[in-house]
């Protein structure tokens, strides 16, 4: 569970700052969040979720 959520704290986190910069508007904000359910419900979410925790695992092995 800690990876889903930090990979949502993550994204929600650079929308906020994308918003703030006027680099997104709230308009496309929704569309990637719409997006991100509806690939949730299709056969790609456990390949796209293997991918998520591949890179974390990558990048939780690596040193400063």
């Amino acid at each position: 569970m800690v990876i889903p959520i930090s990979a949502v704290l993550l994204l929600l986190v650079l929308t906020v700052i994308f918003i703030r910069n006027c680099a997104l508007k709230i308009s496309h904000a929704l569309v990637c969040v719409l997006l991100g359910f509806f690939l949730a419900g299709t056969s790609m979410a456990p390949t796209i979720h293997s991918g998520l925790v591949a890179t974390a695992d990558l990048v939780s092995t690596m040193r400063p």
